[in-house]
């Protein structure tokens, strides 16, 4: 049985309109779902809006949120500091991207399992997100999940990755994905405990996403390269290259690795390794979803 807070939230819920925008429609399945999840009611007088989309494959939902186009500084910008930042953060550059969907947190165990019906991980949990995965398995899971679906899932390309970390067009300024405070938004060696945690158990950043930092490496879309010194519009990486990119730190990294424009690479395949011991092959390497808009 429901517990409806305030009685307008009743009334609107009996006619179904449990978003209380005056209408009944498909958002209104997804506030009542996210009641469900969460046993907290919107406060209807809230001017916050996040645009998201509510997908359910069998039973597991995930949510993609909507991250509307703008232009940012991408890399080494002055809140990453003097010491922290590489050198293939350098240099800093402009970017114009057109809006996209990414998902609210890190793709779980037991999305993975639904679509591909393996557990792959080193930790083991439903609502932890899945690790041990090389960028040509995501490839092959965001497939699936297309067919599942019908709808065009992809990784995210690394400018996109970056801008929604930093907060999008609502972008504070952060050093680290939503606070400059590092044990408030990530798992890692510091906090984690040496090991996974559920996602969205950290606050979330600007745009209302999870784990940007911290959890878990994330794979991108793009080939692994130097940063261009001019603008660019909507970029997708290099064009040859052996490597792939990934992002965000992890359960194991320090808090440097952890910050938004710190970027590692790896050989995309399964059987190879980028240097050393693989990133993958310790539990710290997963994906987020992205979504073209319609």
């Amino acid at each position: 049985m429901l517990a409806i807070p305030f009685q307008t939230a009743a009334d609107d819920f009996l006619r179904g309109d449990c978003n209380q925008d005056g209408n009944v429609s498909i958002s209104d399945v997804t506030c009542l779902i996210d009641y469900l999840l969460s046993q907290q009611w919107p406060d209807p007088h809230s001017t916050e809006v996040i645009d998201t989309v509510l997908f359910i494959v069998n039973d597991v939902p995930f949510k993609m949120i909507k991250v509307e186009g703008g232009s940012f500084k991408m890399g080494a910008t002055a809140e990453q500091g003097y010491t922290d930042p590489q050198s293939n953060e350098e240099p800093a550059h402009s970017v114009v991207l057109s809006s996209y969907y990414i998902g609210e947190t890190e793709v779980t165990q037991a999305l993975w399992l639904e679509v591909m019906g393996t557990r792959p991980s080193r930790f083991k949990g439903a609502d932890l997100p899945v690790e041990q995965v090389s960028w040509d398995d995501c490839q092959e899971f965001v497939t699936k999940l297309s067919e599942i679906t019908g709808k065009k899932f992809r990784l995210p390309t690394e400018a996109e990755w970056e801008f929604a970390a930093r907060g999008g067009t609502k972008s504070q300024g952060f050093k680290y994905s939503g606070s400059n405070t590092i044990n408030d938004i990530a798992w890692y060696v510091s906090t984690s405990g040496n090991s996974t945690h559920p996602v969205a158990t950290k606050m979330p950043n600007e745009l209302g996403i999870y784990d940007m930092s911290g959890n878990v490496y994330e794979w991108v879309q793009d080939r692994y390269g130097s940063y261009p010194s001019t603008g660019q519009v909507d970029p997708e990486g290099p064009t040859s290259g052996n490597f792939r990119v990934f992002r965000g730190g992890n359960w194991h990294t320090t808090a440097a690795k952890c910050r938004v424009s710190s970027r590692f690479s790896e050989y995309p395949s399964s059987d190879a390794d980028g240097y050393g011991t693989s990133a993958r092959q310790y539990g710290a390497l997963g994906m987020r979803l992205a979504m073209d808009v319609e």
